[in-house]
């Protein structure tokens, strides 16, 4: 019997040697050492360990490629050309027509803008894509893209800019400038609410309901 149980026990991984091996295996797939919890081994812990030199390098890549791969806006092969002057206008189904206009005569106050001035197209993909996302995450809900107005026909960033922010859900409508803020070579944005815009306008609403239950 006991020599049975030897043999079983030098047959199967023990829990410690399992867990290495589950550790060694998210270390692989996420660049860097991890050590797991126990329990049901769901959740991983990092490491106190230092990442070797590789190790940084590999997980830095895999966050760039990840970031690129997020990226869906349309190349320049799918993009309908834009002519210099032409006015460039979009507003999704829901924004109200007085919210609508004030952005578009640029009445509101900008809170970010970007330059894509001497950007390449694959450039300005890429500063777009995140350009937007910042905006929602940091709760600026009007912003300005200065493109330029282009030397050649068509305006090719332009173009792209006219494409690109229809594809982005983030963005509400967008208008060409009024002259003091670029003109035909800037377009206005109005980008959804952050979620803590979103907590701010709630907390607000709660206010007024209370003073008024209070009032009454």
């Amino acid at each position: 019997m006991d020599n049975n149980k030897s043999e079983l026990s030098s047959r199967s991984p023990t829990n410690d040697s399992v867990d290495c091996s589950i550790g060694e295996a998210f270390g692989e797939l996420f660049g860097e050492v991890v050590q797991p919890l126990g329990d049901k081994g769901a959740t991983f812990l990092r490491s106190t360990s230092k990442k070797t030199p590789g190790m940084a390098v590999r997980h830095k890549h895999a966050q760039e490629d990840m970031i690129v791969d997020a990226n869906f806006l349309d190349p320049l092969t799918s993009i309908v050309d834009i002519e210099p002057p032409e006015i460039i206008s979009y507003c999704r189904a829901g924004v109200q027509h007085g919210v609508f206009k004030k952005m578009r005569l640029g009445k509101y106050d900008l809170q970010a803008r970007l330059d894509l001035h001497r950007y390449s197209v694959e450039q300005a993909r890429s500063a777009v894509w995140k350009f937007i996302g910042d905006c929602r995450q940091k709760g600026a809900r009007c912003a300005l893209i200065i493109h330029g107005k282009g030397k050649l026909k068509p305006a090719v960033l332009k173009s792209c800019i006219n494409h690109w922010l229809r594809q982005l859900h983030d963005v509400l409508a967008f208008h060409t400038a009024q002259k003091h803020h670029g003109g035909a070579g800037a377009t206005y944005i109005l980008i959804k609410k952050g979620l803590h815009s979103r907590e701010l306008t709630a907390e607000k609403l709660d206010q007024s309901r209370r003073k008024r239950s209070f009032d009454s």
